[in-house]
């Protein structure tokens, strides 16, 4: 049994790790920080979880509130991040960061695209970007997890497998990426109201989305050299959910089955990735409240183009489902431990 704390505990991310989290055999749940709802009781803010969660929200000093737990998540905004786990790090917690504080190895490159001053540039050295089935040894070992992001999850998995067999060419790699309200967090805005968000479906961010620099950097991982994409993410009208299409130049002529079976030799262990048939293509209802990520393809011969199709529940395989994946994986519970959830259908 470890003992687990969570900082921003009452954002989505923070109440869908604590969702999970419930259900973990090896876990228990030590504090729910929360500033804005101190000494509120956490089911008066998530009534979803009446009966099984009674404890109250508390403000954490990190200095004198830690000692008793074996690992922190982080679920605080990015910019947030970077003092709470320096200083937790330093008392020799095991934290998994779900902010974008630690994912950009580059702090130049971080401080460019997020405008916000790194500050604990020796922690960004030595954090493990978490991608469960792609870095599951570093993961294994490391003491800071970077969990990513939610739209590179989905663009990462699909594309690294190809790009390290280095059976396409990443001159041209187009990305059209779909996204449910819920990604924009609970802070209320222009961009999550209602009356805008409904019967309505909007591109933002073109070519400046923050999450480009951080799919660049893995994907370039992959292929050893220098990656680029064209990205465009667009907000639909659902609460979860991200669709990923990926348009790729079919540069060597590869067919459904070439790229099958490099899927099977990445992922054919991997119970959480699932490699659709041919002509069979995702959708984000059949991954809804799961840690899955579904992935179809096609190679459309008259375009000489290959086309993946990837989706994934943004807040649980996008988020919190992937970072207790990832403690499962540094603690060595099997990896479905407290993930092992059915989608919801319909």
């Amino acid at each position: 049994m470890i003992k687990v704390g969570v900082l921003g505990a009452t954002g989505f991310v923070g109440a869908e790790l604590i969702r999970l989290l419930i259900n973990h055999p090896g876990v228990e749940i030590s504090f729910l920080d929360s500033r804005s709802y101190k000494d509120i009781e956490y089911s008066k803010v998530y009534p979803n979880l009446r009966r099984y969660i009674d404890a109250k929200c508390i403000s954490v000093d990190i200095d004198k509130d830690i000692d008793n737990v074996d690992l922190i998540f982080c679920a605080l905004p990015h910019g947030l991040s970077q003092e709470p786990v320096r200083k937790a790090i330093a008392k020799g917690k095991k934290v998994i960061d779900l902010s974008a504080d630690f994912r950009i190895k580059d702090s130049e490159v971080y401080e460019s695209w997020y405008k916000v001053e790194h500050k604990a540039k020796s922690d960004l050295k030595t954090a493990v970007y978490g991608l469960s089935e792609i870095y599951t040894e570093k993961i294994r070992e490391a003491n800071l997890i970077a969990n990513p992001g939610c739209y590179p999850t989905s663009i990462i998995l699909p594309l690294y497998p190809l790009l390290k067999e280095n059976v396409i060419n990443e001159d041209l790699i187009i990305i059209d990426s779909k996204s449910g309200v819920s990604g924009a967090g609970r802070t209320p805005s222009e961009g999550n109201l209602y009356a805008l968000c409904n019967e309505n479906i909007r591109a933002y961010s073109l070519g400046q989305h923050r999450h480009t620099p951080e799919i660049e950097q893995e994907l370039s991982e992959a292929a050893n050299r220098q990656v680029m994409v064209q990205f465009t993410p667009h907000l639909t009208p659902m609460t979860r959910g991200i669709l990923s299409t990926i348009y790729i130049k079919n540069s060597n002529g590869l067919e459904y089955e070439d790229i099958k079976a490099i899927y099977a030799k990445y992922y054919g262990d991997k119970f959480f990735i699932r490699i659709l048939d041919e002509n069979e293509y995702p959708q984000t209802k059949a991954v809804y409240g799961s840690n899955f990520c579904d992935i179809g393809l096609t190679v459309d011969k008259r375009t000489n183009t290959i086309v993946i199709v990837s989706v994934i529940d943004n807040l649980v395989k996008g988020a919190a489902g992937q970072a207790i994946q990832n403690m499962n994986i540094m603690f060595g519970f099997d990896q479905t431990q407290g993930l092992n959830i059915v989608p919801i259908w319909p």
